[in-house]
Order: C-alpha cells, then structure tokens, then sequence
C-alpha cells in the first residue's frame, strides 16, 4: 500500500442558518464545527442592487460569444428592470433570464419585454397563453386531465417559478428551431436524453408540446 499526500481544501456553501440548525439538532455538530474555517457571509443578489448590471453584462458576454452573437446590450429599459426586481433566484435566474432572453431577441440590444421577469408563481408567459396548443385549464376533480403550469410546487414557490422560466425557454427553442430536438438540444447546450427528459415534465405540467408545435410547423 501507498500513502499519496493530498493538499485538499473544501469550500461549502448554504443558505440555511446552520448555527440555528446544530442548535435545533438538524446538523451535525461536529462536521459544522469542521467545515467553519473561514466563514464568509454574501449578500442576496437584491441587496447588492450595484453588482447587478456588471454581473448581467458579464453573463451577457458570456452567452454572447458562445452563440457567435456580436455587440449584444441591454436597453436602458431593460437595465432599470433588471435592477429593480427582487432575484429570489439569485444569480442562477439572473443567468437564465439572460440566456432566454438572448434566445427570445435575434437582435443586437435586449429589450424589457425580452427578459420577461416574473416576480412570483405564474403559469407561462402571456404569448404562450395564447398559443393554441397550450392547456393552462384548471382540470374537474374527476378527470384525468394534466395538471395545470402553476400546481407544480413541489420544492415551494420560488421551484415553481425557476420551473416555469426553464419551461419557458425550452418552448421557446423548439419554437425557434421548428420543434427539431436536436437543434434545441445544441441551443441549450444539453443532451438529447436530458432534452427527452425535461420535454415528458413539460407534458406533465399541462402543456400540450405536440398539438403546439405541430399548428406552427403547419
């Protein structure tokens, strides 16, 4: 046997009071008391209101150049809305905001109503209500009708709504690609058995992919 020296350092992060937690014997207090080295407190992306554009700008760029688009920027609109909405998702809505909306607009400057920002629970956005392939109909107690978009909530509000923004953006490539899965797989930049897998949740939730997709292409 061999002994091989390693040189390991472990960052953890959480969201969760877990000083409250070892109190409440829901931690261990031993691995709390190994992991708190170097505790470092970060601020909720809506508490640091003046990091929100340089970071957008930044994940902007970013996006920019890995879909071979040039000179991409928000409006002064879109900036303000940007800045004034509460990021309950921090970081992470903040990046799917921006890849959705650089899906949504084919052109160079990102516009309010390209971000569709959602500030709670809803079901999908208003042009996709319209869309006749959608069912957002609350279904009778005693049918075997899919659920409705805005009962999934199985991990609370804030899931619900970073669901539906993914839902969104998968609709939305399908769209844009004319229902071609393996297209909208290289867009997202996901597998096709991911793509498989999120497609059969989307019907879960109501969505009637196929009928929609089908009226367009026709």
């Amino acid at each position: 046997k061999t002994i091989i020296a390693l040189d390991v350092r472990v960052l953890a992060t959480t969201n969760r009071p877990l000083f409250e937690f070892v109190a409440e014997k829901k931690f261990r207090e031993d691995l709390y008391y190994r992991l708190n080295v170097f505790p470092l407190e970060w601020m909720a992306l809506r508490d640091r209101v003046e990091d929100i554009i340089p970071l957008a700008q930044q994940i902007l760029a970013k996006y920019s150049k890995k879909m071979a688009r040039t000179n991409a920027s928000f409006s002064a609109q879109a900036q303000q809305a940007l800045m004034a909405h509460q990021w309950p998702g921090n970081v992470r809505e903040l990046d799917n905001v921006i890849q959705r909306a650089l899906i949504i607009q084919p052109g160079a400057q990102i516009l309010l109503e390209d971000l569709h920002l959602l500030s709670g629970p809803i079901a999908l956005s208003t042009n996709l209500q319209e869309q006749p392939g959608v069912n957002l109909k609350a279904p009778q107690a005693d049918s075997a009708a899919p659920k409705q978009v805005d009962e999934i909530d199985d991990f609370g509000n804030l899931g619900s709504d970073l669901r539906q923004h993914e839902y969104q953006i998968i609709v939305d490539v399908l769209k844009a690609t004319n229902g071609s899965r393996k297209e909208a797989a290289l867009k997202l930049d996901i597998s096709p058995r991911t793509l498989r897998y999120k497609l059969a949740k989307i019907r879960e939730a109501g969505i009637d992919l196929d009928n929609l997709l089908k009226r367009k292409s026709s």
